[in-house]
């Protein structure tokens, strides 16, 4: 799977931007602050539908501006396929493919793959559980319907139950109702539990051959799931949870309490890694990432790298930009020296700066 070309509309700061990418490794080089960053985010909106900063939509239409566009053209098992997508401030998104409008978002995940790693990744092993959560989710999404349906539903279901336990307090007979939704919560939430652990298990067996290389050999890695609540435990811990809910007015047991461990020869990097420990893993488990979407989906994900290199020591670049292969990668950083140094081959660079991307080969 590769981009062939992107087109912005009003999009952050790009009043219009038309850029034609390469097949292989795509260089957007230039200063702080030029959108380099709004690149990879537009191509992450149009393969999830969702920003990878969490932006609403109307955070990321160009200032003054009510809507904006953005059309990505991907090949893909030989087929050319057009995504367009219409953001609008005030209206939910409109999404077209091969011009065809689709009338739910679920619709186009999958059609393009990406692996997005910023630096703010390097910091997934030891940040809190949401941070971990919110990994899973994102690559179950793209690659799993099924789980993106479970996911949406179970979370309505949460905002709908804590609402209704902050009413319980001015209207006690409410709690009544309490089952009804926890009935809902427990078949959704029991379908995202066995699927998280199944997610778990697979990165978990390819993790290791990456982290064993990256460590030089002296060091094994596992992944482990760690729900809240066990499925045969779900419906009895929901019903004596209640009492607790109805005082805390927020729903305390359920899969989005979940958590992820890494360990490291028996040892929780999170509690007792070092930092050097923590990133090696964290790096591992984004390149754990590509193998799985290529094993799931029989292609190759578009992998975009955001200013990451230089968060990495030299190993870890080298053991990185060697481990891309037939992966088209689009990397954005200030300038080209680590890129020239090392004799890195590059098949296209572009200049941001000030709203445009100059090809410069």
């Amino acid at each position: 799977m590769i981009i062939k070309s992107l087109n912005l509309v009003d999009f952050r700061n790009y009043e219009e931007l038309n850029i034609e990418f390469d097949p292989g490794t795509n260089i957007l080089y230039g200063d702080n602050a030029q959108g380099k960053t709004n690149i990879l985010e537009a191509i992450y909106v149009a393969a999830t539908t969702k920003s990878h900063k969490g932006s609403k939509d109307s955070e990321i239409i160009n200032f003054n501006k009510s809507e904006a566009h953005i059309r990505v053209v991907l090949e893909k098992d030989d087929n050319e396929n057009r995504i367009d997508m219409h953001l609008r401030s005030s209206k939910s998104k409109g999404i077209a493919i091969d011009g065809q409008k689709i009338k739910k978002a679920a619709d186009l995940l999958g059609l393009l793959n990406v692996v997005l790693f910023s630096p703010e990744d390097l910091n997934i092993i030891k940040n809190g559980p949401g941070e971990r959560r919110r990994f899973a989710d994102m690559e179950l999404c793209q690659l799993d319907s099924f789980y993106l349906y479970n996911l949406n539903n179970y979370n309505k279901i949460i905002n709908q139950r804590n609402k209704l336990l902050k009413d319980i307090y001015f209207n006690p007979n409410l709690r009544e109702t309490l089952n009804i939704w926890d009935s809902q919560l427990i078949s959704y939430g029991s379908k995202i539990i066995e699927r998280r652990k199944s997610f778990a298990d697979q990165i978990s067996e390819i993790i290791k051959d990456y982290h064993y290389k990256l460590s030089g050999g002296r060091e094994n890695i596992a992944v482990i799931y760690e729900p809240n609540v066990s499925i045969e435990d779900y419906a009895s811990k929901m019903e004596s949870a209640q009492e607790r809910d109805v005082s805390a007015k927020i729903t305390t047991i359920g899969p989005h309490r979940d958590d992820f461990s890494f360990t490291v020869n028996g040892v929780d990097i999170r509690r007792f890694g070092s930092q050097g420990q923590q990133r090696t893993a964290a790096l591992s488990l984004k390149l754990s990432e590509i193998e799985l979407v290529k094993k799931i989906t029989k292609d190759t994900p578009v992998l975009l790298l955001d200013d990451v290199l230089s968060e990495l020591d030299s190993n870890r670049q080298n053991y990185l930009l060697d481990s891309i292969g037939d992966v088209q990668t689009i990397i954005t950083c200030t300038g080209l020296d680590e890129f020239v140094n090392d004799n890195f081959k590059i098949d296209k660079t572009f200049k941001v700066a000030e709203g445009e991307a100059i090809c410069q080969n």
